[in-house]
């Protein structure tokens, strides 16, 4: 088991290696929901390395990864909830004044070729358990109501949607719409 390991983002291939899983998570698990000019355009191998760079300067939001030795299997995004974002570089405004004292799972990608194998839930309990020790009362995330596969992931680690929604328009014609699920510590 020494083999596989969690590692705090802080170097830049870290951040390479975040920003390919999101993009391999993104084309497997949306292929049938949004349309493939969309995801060859848009969801790049490096699309997100400059916000994980940022995120790691700024030091609020922290990237974790799990590694089997060398290969990146699963990455998360955690940190205070969002409240003041506006949508700017994202594709939508996620900000969650209702719950400013809480913790967010802002993002948790598996390579898809390891779907299924536990290390989605590895690193989630290592998520939660750093929230808890932060002294969040609990934690929230979005997930895109299409995402049926994720849905019963968070549902299955103790999330429930609690009937916040947002629509999210990638172009005029494709919109989609992201759930708030919540977990209480």
């Amino acid at each position: 088991m020494e083999q596989f390991h969690i590692v705090d983002a802080c170097r830049e291939q870290h951040f390479q290696d975040m920003s390919l899983l999101h993009a391999l998570g993104w084309r497997a698990a949306y292929r049938d929901s949004i349309p493939a000019s969309y995801l060859a355009r848009e969801i790049t191998d490096g699309r997100w390395v400059p916000v994980f760079r940022q995120n790691y300067k700024e030091g609020i939001y922290h990237g974790l990864l799990l590694y089997d030795m060398e290969q990146p299997l699963c990455c998360a995004t955690y940190g205070p909830a969002r409240v003041d974002q506006a949508a700017g570089d994202t594709i939508c405004n996620f900000s969650s004044p209702d719950l400013s004292h809480w913790g967010e799972l802002v993002s948790l990608y598996v390579h898809p070729d390891y779907w299924g194998q536990g290390y989605g839930s590895a690193l989630m309990e290592e998520v939660l358990n750093r929230m808890k020790t932060a002294g969040y009362p609990g934690c929230f995330l979005y997930v895109l109501r299409e995402n049926n596969r994720a849905r019963r992931f968070y549902e299955k680690h103790g999330f429930a949607w609690d009937g916040h929604s947002l629509e999210v328009s990638l172009t005029p014609s494709v919109v989609l719409t992201d759930l708030r699920y919540c977990k209480v510590f």
